[in-house]
């Protein structure tokens, strides 16, 4: 596979650099030979910095954040649009606005402002404005649909910035750096290696060069996005039926119960409720031997032992024959 795509990029023209009087010394790693005057750029470094940063798009767009592709000349604006909507990623094509990435919040209120403007179009409400008036806020419409018609979908930072031509697009990479965000660039022999994250040297000049780097990209990008797709996928467990069982008390929960129930004064039932066998047998423990009597509890034997002596109060009645005998007296006799 990597031979395949080499052989491609060597007939694209991939390898073919600037001038040697137009060269930056920083890219002397990359270059392999001198042909006229001409440098060439060395195609395993090539390879090697596209396999690396493929790698690194997977890895960001499958941890959820997006990538935007930068390249405003004129041989790179259609391969960065196409490689755009392949991936369904943001893309800017005609013109870098100046904190695109840093004054976000002002990017984003230009985009409320031209779905205002399409709306006033799409129901006849600009057709309704006076010429002068149509006129100003349809070139309105225009400038901000050219401009940031790429970056219309973009409701947060990206995670990576790719650009064509990093010395044309320095204010993308500046703004990227200043904000933490990782870059890739296609860097041809004029360009500074040291401003961007990952490098891939290549011809920066040449339509088919610059397709065929973008379309790899594109496609690392859909490796990521399947990727994340799997990772937010959770894995169904099986659902466990509920135990009809009643639940069992902690052993804590259990001693705090009964120590409630010690403290729990006792209610007139209770009091009332005769004692079994087992409660009257019970020894008494040394703090009931120990407890005092109160003073109805001292007199209460001397009462019973009372009673039990004192004679019977109530007598049973004599029949009527004794007690009329013992109410007449006797007669004496003649």
């Amino acid at each position: 596979m990597a031979k395949e795509l080499a052989r491609e990029l060597i007939n694209a023209g991939v390898h073919f650099g600037h001038g040697v009087s137009r060269w930056n010394p920083k890219v002397a790693p990359f270059i392999f030979a001198k042909r006229g005057n001409i440098h060439i750029i060395d195609v395993k470094k090539t390879l090697r910095g596209l396999l690396i940063a493929k790698k690194l798009l997977a890895e960001v767009v499958s941890s959820g954040k997006d990538v935007v592709f930068v390249g405003t000349k004129r041989q790179a604006q259609k391969a960065v649009e196409a490689a755009a909507q392949k991936c369904g990623m943001h893309y800017v094509s005609h013109r870098w606005l100046g904190g695109m990435l840093t004054n976000f919040r002002t990017i984003r209120s230009q985009l409320q402002r031209l779905q205002q403007l399409e709306a006033m179009a799409k129901d006849g409400t600009l057709e309704s404005e006076s010429k002068k008036q149509a006129s100003r806020l349809k070139r309105e419409m225009r400038r901000i649909t050219a401009n940031l018609s790429g970056v219309r979908n973009m409701s947060r930072l990206p995670g990576v910035v790719v650009v064509v031509d990093a010395r044309k697009e320095y204010l993308a990479l500046r703004e990227a750096r200043k904000l933490g965000i990782a870059t890739v660039g296609l860097l041809d022999t004029d360009s500074d290696p040291d401003t961007v994250d990952v490098v891939i040297p290549a011809n920066d000049d040449s339509i088919r060069a610059v397709d065929l780097i973008l379309n790899e990209l594109a496609d690392a990008v859909a490796i990521g996005k399947t990727m994340v797709s799997a990772r937010r996928e959770p894995a169904q467990r099986p659902r466990r039926s509920r135990s009809r069982r009643p639940a069992l008390a902690r052993a804590d929960q259990g001693k705090s119960q009964a120590g409630a129930d010690q403290d729990k004064p006792q209610t007139t039932a209770d009091q009332d409720k005769p004692q079994t066998t087992a409660e009257q047998d019970k020894p008494q423990t040394s703090a009931e031997q120990d407890k005092p009597q109160t003073s109805a509890e001292q007199d209460k034997p001397q009462v019973v032992a009372a009673v039990e002596q004192s004679p019977v109060q109530n007598p049973e009645p004599a029949s009527s024959e004794t007690k009329t005998e013992q109410q007449e007296p006797e007669k004496p006799a003649p």
